[in-house]
């Protein structure tokens, strides 16, 4: 069983109310996501985050094939961190750890992302040429539309 990890680090010249804001809003996710993936909440992105909330999207990732994503928010701690967790969708394995800190100038967010691949050997073979550049772009895109939001440090 392979897990693999991808972690991001980016500084903003926002306050820490100012990311939490906009990141646990579940409505920003289209706007961090790249258009092609024809990102759509269908449920449970019209509150303010709770543990336990329900978030059903749509997503095109590869060759416009439409997939049903449903995650849970399993952790949050208001200004700190919040956590979801994959539970139907494309990985076998997916939990997202979001954690902003305070920063001289602004704040610094920090993505750790965990990851398991479905079809065994199979999806191992892919991660590599498909599933790995596939999640550093869609991470590089969030990283350049947070910048062209709030700006650079």
């Amino acid at each position: 069983m392979k897990i693999y990890t991808l972690k991001t680090v980016q500084r903003l010249p926002i306050s820490v109310q100012e990311a939490w804001n906009f990141l646990s809003d579940p409505a920003n996710l289209k706007v961090i996501t790249p258009p092609y993936m024809g990102f759509d909440i269908i449920s449970g992105g019209d509150r303010a985050m709770y543990p336990g909330q329900i978030i059903q999207y749509i997503v095109t990732p590869v060759a416009g094939i439409k997939t049903r994503w449903v995650t849970e928010i399993t952790h949050v701690k208001e200004g700190e961190y919040f956590v979801d967790e994959q539970r139907f969708g494309p990985y076998a394995l997916w939990h997202h750890k979001h954690f902003i800190k305070e920063i001289e100038n602004g704040v610094e967010m920090e993505d750790i992302v965990d990851y398991k691949l479905p079809f065994g050997f199979l999806g191992q073979v892919v991660h590599p040429f498909l599933v790995g550049p596939k999640l550093e772009e869609i991470f590089e895109f969030r990283r350049k539309k947070l910048h062209e939001l709030f700006g650079e440090i």
